[in-house]
């Protein structure tokens, strides 16, 4: 196996890896939102640099695992638009039904 491929396979797997601390984290307090600096801080503590959890964050909010919103505002956000710093995060039904089992997604490690 070539150094491409094993950096494109590392790379997957640390992105699923990061994909699932972060949804499982924000889970935590399913019922409430959770500051993204604070979920940055805690997953941080578990190796997922801040590009990882910006990824991580991006891609769980378009496909729809988690609900983002501005921390002042509570208006609907987007972190293509504003910092993650200016946000929190709440996990929707169709996250909690992945980490509860109910369905699979192959990019997020559960």
């Amino acid at each position: 196996m070539d150094k491409e491929t094993l950096l494109k396979r590392a790379s997957s797997a640390s992105f699923k890896r990061a994909n699932g601390l972060v949804l499982r984290t924000i889970n935590i307090l399913r019922e409430k939102y959770n500051e993204l600096e604070v979920v940055q801080s805690v997953v941080t503590e578990s190796g997922v640099d801040e590009g990882e959890f910006t990824d991580a964050i991006n891609f769980l909010s378009l496909e729809g695992y988690i609900q983002l919103r501005r921390i002042g505002s509570h208006l609907p956000a987007d972190i293509a638009d504003i910092s993650y710093k200016e946000c929190e995060a709440k996990v929707t039904a169709k996250g909690i039904r992945l980490l509860a089992g109910g369905t699979v997604d192959d990019m997020i490690e559960v």
